[in-house]
């Protein structure tokens, strides 16, 4: 099983790519990606469901 399975569906179901999270996040891409490879602390993991939210009322605009 990957590591922070729930947050790459949520990030898939809500139809957003990871570079748009990883920038509303305010970090590369790529770092992200490193970020998703093991489980997050509570810290990184609110970041990323913040920006996730954050991505999902700008897009309902």
């Amino acid at each position: 099983m990957k590591a922070n399975k729930d947050l790459r569906e949520l990030i898939y179901t809500e139809r957003l790519k990871n570079w748009q999270v990883a920038d509303k996040i305010g970090i590369s891409d790529s770092r992200f990606s490193v970020w998703l490879r093991t489980p997050l602390n509570e810290e990184r993991r609110l970041k990323v469901i913040t920006a996730i939210n954050d991505l999902k009322k700008e897009g309902e605009c």
